[in-house]
């Protein structure tokens, strides 16, 4: 197995030099299922486990390997073990589900990011919207992707709406289970490049994997009838090469998206509301009522959609709460670390002594 084929770049090669000094190989995670990783490289696939020491010195889960990580590893008999994850050249998070203010990494090293939405029952505009900032917080270039023009009845309709929801972003109708409109993703699908596949659960995004494969390989399932909503058939990320060369990473369904974003994130997803907030009297304006808000007016004469800027307001506020919660942890961290050293100190003085 070329290092190639799985992409790797001379980017990933400048990384590794310190643990190519060590004597580990260069491995790229293909699989992740409950702290259970398959890494790739020239050896072939190997199941893989993390060492002690990194075990312990990783900072957060999110410095743990993920689908599309690039590792280090030393190769034994039976299993790889990962000693270091090399810089990411990008990566699509969220913010783990529940009140735990933690970020988890859902992909890394992705180029390109297919946002799957169907063409029935669960189509949300709103939904995408939030899917497209969190692609733009990825680095990775996104593409929507409008699978089930089978069972849309309003094809174009919806096109027009998603093309209003995320503007940038190229949208492509197609349909997975009849394998039409497929050629038209093809130029994102060049060899070498990764492409994850993300969206809610239903969606068709393993139909589509076995579409681009040409083979049934990930599991599929059926939809509700009454929301169109589908259960988890893929439960685990796994990064699968298609026969054109390019590296296909699915993922389970998400019930929820909780943004791990920054608010340069949002002027991506939403670019007009940013450039009319240029022309706003105060450059700190919220456009919340603000005298001279130029957003505020472009709402107010129907020039800016009024459900997609109070669309930015929830995402807006959801980001800056975000913000907020991780200040408060990291205070919290540094505290700790301090609290750690003054108890040190105490218990070995001597240790700590200037010299």
């Amino acid at each position: 197995m070329q290092l190639m084929s799985l992409g790797w770049s001379p980017r990933f090669e400048a990384s590794f030099a310190p643990f190519h000094a060590r004597g580990l190989v260069p491995a790229r995670v293909g699989r992740e299922d409950r702290e259970r990783w398959t890494v790739l490289g020239a050896f072939g696939e190997r199941p893989a486990a993390l060492a002690g020491r990194f075990r312990h010195e990783a900072s957060s889960r999110a410095d743990w390997p993920a689908v599309g990580d690039w590792v280090a590893v030393r190769i034994g008999s039976d299993r790889a073990v990962i000693h270091g994850v090399l810089p990411r050249a990008g990566a699509f998070t969220r913010k783990v589900a529940g009140e735990t203010t933690e970020e988890q990494v859902v992909a890394a090293n992705v180029d390109v990011v297919f946002l799957v939405a169907g063409l029935d029952g669960d189509f949300n505009p709103r939904r995408l919207e939030r899917y497209a900032v969190a692609a733009w917080e990825s680095g990775a270039t996104p593409v929507l992707v409008l699978n089930k023009a089978d069972l849309g009845e309003q094809v174009e309709e919806r096109l027009a709406e998603s093309e209003a929801a995320v503007p940038g972003v190229p949208v492509v109708a197609v349909s997975a289970l009849e394998r039409t409109g497929l050629d038209a993703l093809a130029p994102w699908l060049e060899p070498g490049r990764t492409v994850a596949l993300l969206g809610s659960s239903g969606a068709g995004k393993s139909t589509l994997a076995n579409a681009l494969l040409g083979e049934e390989r990930q599991e599929t399932g059926e939809v509700r009838e009454d929301d169109s909503r589908g259960r988890h058939t893929t439960t685990r990320r796994e990064l699968i090469a298609l026969p054109g060369g390019a590296l296909l990473i699915d993922t389970p369904g998400m019930r929820e998206l909780q943004l791990w974003s920054g608010e340069e994130s949002l002027a991506g997803a939403f670019p007009e509301i940013d450039a009319l907030a240029a022309d706003c009297r105060f450059r700190d304006c919220r456009h919340a009522g603000e005298p001279g808000c130029a957003v505020q007016v472009a709402v107010d004469s129907g020039a800016l959609d009024a459900d997609r800027f109070a669309s930015w307001v929830k995402l807006q506020r959801e980001v800056r709460w975000l913000e907020t919660r991780q200040d408060a942890r990291a205070r919290s961290e540094e505290l700790a670390k301090w609290k750690a050293i003054t108890k040190s100190m105490k218990h070995h003085p001597k240790a700590h002594r200037w010299r």
